[in-house]
């Protein structure tokens, strides 16, 4: 009881402090819980967006578990998913790299290089790559026909892939062909180095004691062994970072495929996702509360892949 009286007398008389939480703690409720609460009670009405609202109970979440649309977009999801997973590696890379080089001026202009992406917006970023993948006047296909690129496609399709997509007498149309779609998401953001992935991963490099690297040393072990032994099981708490990161981004975005494909997914709906479908039914087919259902699908879903990541997945060091 003493315990919680002087806790109690010390709050009351720092109740001056709480006042300064007071407009952050308004904010944040008007702006992201409200909405959040809003979008779980409006995914149980049929909503056009206006004032009439009409109690449906379950029935939006029964047709989204019934949308081939929507499981289509989440196979197409779960590739992105995968890709980004894998396209780590170069950042992992880079960031030994960066890291291994001794002296520390190099060092900080290697940063600050770095840093300099991240001045462009991300909407420029992705209509510069839009700019790449046009057919006609893309940097893409003028790369690949200045080092043959093309030809090797062009054979590979009529060999292995059977696709028709690529063929010697036309330019390689990336973001009009439906099975070059995928691909072409996959292929975005080339050579996939993220400078906050880079410094994430530098960050857990930096922990490493110099003692580790004499010992190694002594004992003649190789550049790649020192990765291999030493840095990668060191900074696996950062890459566990990263992929919690790229597959709540991954399952969150829309953005990229809106850009690139439009709002339905580009040709046959082969770059639809979950989160542009969400917005294709809000906004296109004027289906709000049924984009509330889909909304609050993802968000359990995210809740349950971090919840087991963080509960299952531990990093032994």
């Amino acid at each position: 009881m003493a315990a919680v009286s002087m806790s109690g007398r010390r709050a009351l008389y720092n109740w001056r402090i709480y006042l300064y939480v007071l407009p952050s703690l308004g904010l944040i409720l008007t702006f992201c819980y409200f909405p959040a609460i809003s979008a779980v009670v409006r995914s149980f009405f049929e909503w056009q967006g206006g004032d009439y609202m009409q109690f449906i109970g379950w029935e939006n979440y029964t047709n989204a578990f019934n949308d081939p649309v929507l499981r289509s977009s989440f196979v197409t999801i779960s590739v992105l998913i995968v890709a980004g997973i894998i396209k780590m590696v170069p950042s992992i890379l880079l960031a030994v790299l960066i890291h291994r080089i001794a002296s520390d001026r190099w060092q900080y202009w290697y940063r600050v290089l770095l840093i300099i992406p991240m001045v462009v917006p991300d909407l420029v970023n992705i209509f510069i790559w839009k700019f790449f993948f046009d057919p006609n006047l893309g940097l893409i296909n003028a790369s690949f026909d200045l080092f043959g690129i093309k030809s090797a496609l062009v054979w590979l399709d009529q060999h292995v892939l059977h696709w028709s997509a690529f063929r010697p007498d036309s330019p390689i149309s990336w973001l009009n062909e439906p099975r070059l779609i995928i691909p072409s998401l996959i292929f975005w953001g080339f050579p996939w180095i993220g400078a906050m992935s880079v410094y994430i991963f530098l960050a857990g490099l930096q922990s490493i004691g110099a003692e580790v690297y004499e010992a190694a040393e002594l004992d003649g072990a190789s550049s790649w062994q020192k990765f291999t032994k030493i840095e990668f099981p060191l900074i696996m708490t950062q890459v566990r970072l990263n992929v919690i990161l790229v597959v709540i981004g991954t399952l969150q975005g829309y953005g990229l495929q809106y850009l690139l494909l439009g709002p339905a997914g580009g040709p046959a709906g082969r770059g639809m996702v979950p989160g542009l479908w969400m917005f294709n039914r809000a906004f296109i087919a004027g289906q709000f509360g049924y984009a509330c259902a889909i909304g609050m699908m993802l968000f359990l879903i995210i809740a349950v892949l971090t919840y087991f990541n963080n509960k299952y997945i531990r990093v032994e060091k």
